[in-house]
């Protein structure tokens, strides 16, 4: 079952300019496997962006909760170049409170910009429906009958 989904877009240019003036930034949103390829070069602006994007998604799927932390959320590519995303701490915490066992990203930068779409998969805790489904909906929903 879906728990939820998140998407989200990062201006190539803008966040690069943002990394550039900021020192250190990098080094708080990315874990060190992020910021480089395996061939050893430093990863791309565009690339670093998609990955931005997607650890933004993420936080949409979990519902936004505050508190967070960047680098508990790390997107890896398999050998195919697929993205995968690995979980800890606050993150993790949050996926487990809602019954997340599963995840499903797709990065792609194009056009000046990158963007990532996160799903999360799982079963829902117990208790009722927080999103708006059927199960929270009252017996009578003021529209007239069809």
């Amino acid at each position: 079952m879906i728990i939820g989904v998140g998407i989200d877009v990062a201006e190539i240019d803008r966040f690069g300019a943002a990394m550039e003036r900021t020192p250190g930034l990098a080094e708080r949103v990315f874990v060190r496997r992020e910021l480089w390829l395996p061939s050893g070069e430093r990863r791309g602006t565009a690339s670093l962006a998609a990955r931005f994007a997607a650890k933004e998604a993420l936080a949409k799927a979990l519902g936004a909760p505050g508190g967070l932390r960047w680098t508990d959320a790390e997107v890896w590519t398999l050998p195919s170049g697929q993205p995968r995303l690995r979980v800890r701490g606050t993150v993790a915490e949050r996926a487990a409170e809602l019954g997340v066992r599963t995840w499903h990203v797709s990065l792609s930068h194009d056009a000046g910009v990158a963007s990532a779409v996160v799903v999360a998969e799982g079963e829902p805790a117990a208790g009722p429906a927080p999103d708006g489904s059927a199960d929270d909906w009252p017996a009578d929903d003021g529209w007239p009958a069809r």
